[in-house]
């Protein structure tokens, strides 16, 4: 059985962050930008308790289809947690958290992937 390709786990993670209704969702490809991983999935919660349980609907997903988180970092409380599957770094943010980082600026000459219902 092979590995389940990148751009396969970010568009996994991103419809379980969206079944959690996660706001602004966007998967930027950095493969071309970037040398750390090949997709960054950035999305927001309206809360702590959002944050909770967007990244908890994430990891859930992805480790149901054998895929598990390699490092996790922050806490809801923080504002931003980050989980690290190698290939795809997920980042969920407290929207006044994301609009101070910025990362979508900062990865601004990578391409959006394209999401949608199939």
């Amino acid at each position: 059985m092979t590995a389940p390709s990148a751009e396969w786990k970010a568009r996994r993670a991103a419809r379980a962050a969206l079944d959690k209704r996660a706001g602004d969702l966007v998967v930027l490809d950095v493969q071309r930008v970037s040398s750390v991983t090949d997709y960054f999935l950035i999305c927001s919660g309206k809360s702590t308790t959002h944050l909770e349980t967007i990244s908890e609907a994430i990891r859930a997903e992805l480790r149901g289809e054998g895929v598990n988180v390699l490092h996790a970092e922050g806490v809801a409380e923080s504002g931003w947690v980050l989980l690290d599957y190698g290939d795809v770094l997920v980042h969920v943010f407290l929207e006044d958290t994301r609009t101070y980082y910025s990362l979508e600026r900062l990865w601004g000459d990578a391409p959006a992937l394209t999401l949608d219902d199939s």
